[in-house]
């Protein structure tokens, strides 16, 4: 009768598992050590943190960059905007603004996020509040959501700084001046050539506010000095017909609560000549009023011409 094989030793089995175990352990090991991370290497979806060597622009320099790793974590988190998926890109950078001056400013300060051959992938604005002579804050922002398809992000930079007077600064948004009559700018419209940036007055306190007619305007350049040889106009006539009629100025009286617009009129028309850019306008609702500092950079070409237009009360 044939007898069966005898069983192989165990070690026979187990050798090739423990190869590969060990094979397995190293790569690991190896992936570990690339670059550096603020987060435990052996995790699939740990951010990467590099220091960045920035000159800066104005003050402002970012000192580092947090990079999500290269496979993108299950846990994203994610939102659906209109008509597609967008994802949170997960880089954020760090910076720190120095005021180098002699007076408390507030910085507002425009990031570019850019992918690996450089193109820009996302804008940024964060605002620094009260920064005192000869301190720095730090702070981060974040590139905020991108589309899937969208190239990774790999780099940033400061784009833009504006800087005002602390004490002339637009309030910021949900809070109410001592004065307790906010002013502000929006983003502004633009059009062949033509643009319109529309001025707000907020009454936030407790009692009414009245003003009559024009927004009382000083033009700043980027050192906050007046800028000359502009022509400032009552009304948008003079600038185009083409942005619909003026109101007349007339008396307005806000309650608690209620708001009045005005608006900036301007085109960037450019002929033989240098070019005039305002990037500041300081603007008092009216005459003894406390100023407030509005960056919509008037890029007015050769045009040396400003259209201003009355207040009116915003409908509700």
């Amino acid at each position: 009768m044939r007898r069966p094989a005898p069983p192989r030793p165990a070690l026979a089995r187990t050798a090739p598992f423990l190869a590969a175990v060990a094979a397995t352990t190293l790569l690991l090991t190896a992936c570990g050590t690339e670059g550096t991370g603020t987060a435990d290497a052996g995790a699939a979806d740990a951010p990467i943190r590099t220091q960045v060597d920035d000159p800066g622009k104005d003050g402002v320099r970012i000192t580092s960059l947090t990079l999500p790793s290269v496979s993108p974590s299950p846990r994203r988190s994610h939102s659906v905007s209109t008509g597609s998926l967008a994802m949170d890109s997960g880089v954020v950078a760090a910076y720190e603004v120095t005021n180098e001056g002699s007076e408390s400013l507030t910085y507002s300060v425009v990031f570019t996020f850019m992918s690996s051959d450089g193109g820009a992938m996302a804008n940024q604005t964060a605002t620094v509040r009260d920064v005192g002579p000869g301190t720095t804050v730090r702070g981060t922002v974040r590139a905020g959501e991108l589309p899937p398809t969208a190239p990774r992000v790999t780099q940033a930079e400061v784009l833009q700084v504006t800087k005002v007077p602390a004490s002339e600064a637009p309030a910021e948004a949900g809070t109410c001046p001592e004065s307790g009559i906010r002013v502000s700018a929006d983003e502004g419209d633009a059009a062949m050539g033509l643009r319109v940036v529309g001025l707000h007055l907020d009454n936030c306190g407790t009692r009414e506010y009245t003003v009559e007619g024009y927004p009382l305007l000083e033009l700043l350049d980027d050192s906050l000095e007046p800028v000359d040889g502009v022509e400032i106009l009552d009304g948008s006539r003079g600038i185009t017909t083409g942005a619909g009629d003026d109101k007349q100025p007339r008396r307005v009286t806000l309650g608690p609560g209620e708001s009045a617009t005005a608006g900036l009129v301007w085109r960037n028309t450019t002929e033989p000549g240098t070019p005039v850019n305002v990037p500041h306008v300081r603007v008092r609702a009216k005459a003894g009023a406390d100023p407030v500092t509005v960056t919509p950079g008037l890029d007015l070409g050769t045009t040396g011409k400003l259209g201003v237009r009355p207040w009116v009360k915003a409908e509700r």
